[in-house]
């Protein structure tokens, strides 16, 4: 779900069980999670994070400060930057013969973007299998709050920040959103979906928690 707070769009995921109180968590990565009783409509939902939206704005922001201050990128041949899980010197990833910082940049996202696309398209052919799913589409979005997401229309997304995890972590990314296309809600049969293919996700989970900050440009 999306809601705008003084100019600013928040997203955020909604875990719906048998509680009585709402809570709102943000992780290490910057993502929000909004776990609220069952069966409650989306515009009590919405309202609750408006409310909170001061506090989440807040947070949001320390969190893409420590990001930012987090490691200081070397835009030259020699610097390392992750792919896959392992780091590489950047004239390993992209040309830097010749180029600006600018460019470097520039070219290195897309360089991430496309890694991305490819290993998504393939990990999907993989676990759409087994989960007997067909997502309509999939794209690659640059965002900072979440690694993947899916609606309603089975349409998934992914972040392009994915490119540097392991593949084992992409692959966890990857089945989580395809199993949202059989429980729309992170509920018990939600995590029982993901946990009949990938039985250690929340080691995974928590790998993205503990280093999704070191995943940036």
């Amino acid at each position: 779900m999306k809601i705008e707070i003084e100019q600013q769009q928040i997203e955020f995921h909604v875990e719906y069980g048998p509680r009585k109180k709402f809570s709102i968590h943000i992780d290490p990565s910057g993502l929000v999670t909004v776990k609220a009783p069952t069966h409650t409509a989306d515009d009590i939902v919405l309202s609750v994070v408006r409310q909170q939206g001061d506090v989440i704005l807040k947070q949001l922001k320390a969190i893409e400060a420590a990001r930012s201050n987090s490691m200081v990128r070397e835009y030259e041949e020699e610097g390392k930057f992750l792919h896959l899980g392992k780091y590489y010197k950047l004239h390993e990833l992209i040309e830097t013969s010749g180029r600006t910082k600018e460019e470097l940049q520039h070219d290195l996202k897309k360089f991430y973007f496309a890694s991305c696309k490819k290993v998504i398209g393939e990990r999907i052919k993989i676990y759409q299998k087994q989960l007997k799913v067909t997502p309509k589409s999939f794209v690659i979005e640059e965002s900072q709050t979440k690694w993947g997401s899916c609606n309603s229309a089975k349409h998934l997304t992914f972040n392009y920040r994915l490119a540097m995890a392991p593949i084992e972590v992409i692959d966890y990314v990857v089945i989580h959103e395809l199993c949202h296309l059989l429980h729309m809600n992170h509920d018990r049969s939600f995590w029982r979906r993901v946990g009949s293919v990938m039985k250690d996700y929340k080691a995974k989970e928590a790998f993205l928690a503990k280093y999704g900050q070191a995943m940036t440009l």
